[in-house]
């Protein structure tokens, strides 16, 4: 598992959830008084399992791209392939069945998995499906006599509940610590993926990545994926994937065997005080529509271009970016009611999601330089490639001339063809060298 990702200067994200003092626990809950809570833990730790993984990756030869070595006459260095094994956690939800809700970044580059539960029993387990743009993953295994957690309302959590934390941190095994929900509703913190992430201050590590946050009643409702530390430890700020995310992921796997993520076909960009100005409207927060895919879910709902969309489902909209991710937490044929701004009147609307075209691969996940960047599988040519989905304004993907929309067709002439060609050559380079092609014209860019 990777242990950390840089966020910010002086900063580190690591893959878990976090805190560095314990909550006090409650006087009493439900007018009950709270003595210990022994019995809360010896319901839901058996459903908790360990998870360790090996994959086989590429060892990078320091001496740096092959073609600098062969230019300057180098000869080659150690290289190969060398196995990595990495620990997390994951939760049962589906005794009958097998299946386990733990992280994408957990298991999503598994060559094997293996879980252990609570009484030291080994399983092998395999992957079912996975999301990297939620951060979450189905995997499954055969056996008998499992526990299960059962899953909880996370719409109805509120700031200050209790919770608890269980997971594998540092590889110690089932280990379980106490805190309360600090914040709902997060965004910011993975900036290529979906976000609306439960903030809770429950003391907790590496390793307890895919671990279950648990409400007093023995339900989980957050998956635990990540902390905002200086050091990777935990500092107190730790984040969870709510379970009606995770269980919406985690249904669209089983039903169908990929994500259905809802599309509402619309070009955005954010409005700010001073194009409100510019634009001599009334609107100084929300998403301007820039364009409108042909028979989408936008065009049926009557929006148009200079739209701007400042509420979906009675939730503010403020820019751009939350606009996608309310979106994009949404499924294939979901309705949502919109409220936009035309000619200074506010409107409202009702939209039919479509779906999205393929998988998504954001590009934190492929290079340093791509960070801020979404991909696809190509939908707006005949030819293959992988098409530029989105670009965060200012991100290193945009510092470097990546534009929503361009296909990139090779990498350091290599033919890519899809997202798989894209990972796996660019793993292989410490700079890149795209050919894209944008609109009639070919370009290449370089990425550091």
């Amino acid at each position: 598992m990777r242990m950390t990702r840089k966020i910010w200067p002086g900063f580190l994200i690591a893959v878990l959830a976090a805190t560095t003092t314990s909550a006090a626990l409650p006087d009493s809950v439900g007018g009950r008084p709270v003595v210990s809570l022994a019995p809360l833990v010896e319901t839901a730790s058996p459903a908790v399992v360990n998870i360790r993984v090996s994959q086989t990756v590429s060892r990078r030869n320091p001496l740096g791209d092959e073609a600098f070595r062969r230019f300057f006459g180098i000869p080659d260095g150690p290289g190969g392939q060398q196995e990595v094994a990495s620990a997390g956690s994951g939760v049962i939800v589906d005794a009958e069945n097998g299946y386990i809700l733990t992280n994408h970044h957990v298991v999503g580059d598994a060559d094997t998995i293996q879980i252990s539960l609570i009484d030291g029993k080994v399983l092998d387990a395999e992957m079912v499906g996975s999301d990297p743009a939620t951060d979450i993953a189905v995997i499954k295994v055969d056996a008998d006599g499992l526990t299960e957690m059962p899953i909880g309302n996370s719409d109805g959590a509120r700031v200050g509940d209790f919770v608890i934390a269980i997971g594998n941190p540092f590889g110690l095994g089932h280990t379980v610590t106490s805190g309360i929900i600090s914040a709902l509703g997060r965004t910011g913190i993975n900036r290529d993926g979906y976000e609306d992430f439960i903030q809770t201050d429950a003391s907790i590590n590496p390793g307890n990545s895919g671990g279950a946050l648990v409400n007093m009643n023995g339900e989980l409702i957050g998956i635990n994926s990540a902390i905002v530390s200086r050091s990777g430890g935990n500092v107190g700020i730790g984040f969870a994937v709510p379970t009606e995310i995770a269980s919406s992921i985690m249904n669209q796997i089983l039903d169908f065997g990929e994500i259905r993520r809802g599309l509402l076909g619309v070009g955005i960009q954010t409005i700010d005080a001073e194009m409100a100005k510019a634009l001599d409207t009334n609107v100084e927060r929300g998403a301007l529509i820039t364009n409108i895919v042909p028979d989408s879910a936008a065009e049926k709902a009557g929006l148009e271009v200079g739209d701007i969309i400042v509420e979906v489902n009675k939730e503010k909209i403020d820019d751009a970016s939350e606009l996608r991710n309310k979106i994009g937490l949404l499924r294939s044929g979901d309705e949502v009611s919109l409220k936009y701004v035309r000619d200074k009147k506010t409107r409202s609307a009702r939209a039919l999601l479509g779906q999205a075209v393929g998988r998504l691969l954001t590009g934190a996940d492929i290079h340093p330089g791509l960070q801020g960047a979404v991909f696809a599988a190509a939908s707006t040519t005949s030819d293959d490639g992988v098409e530029v989905a989105e670009v965060e304004p200012g991100s290193p993907a945009a510092q470097r001339g990546l534009r929503p929309g361009d296909v990139i067709t090779a990498v350091n002439r290599n033919r890519v063809a899809n997202l798989e060609d894209l990972a796996a050559v660019a793993e292989n380079y410490r700079i890149l060298f795209l050919l894209v092609k944008r609109g009639d014209r070919s370009l290449m860019l370089q990425i550091r």
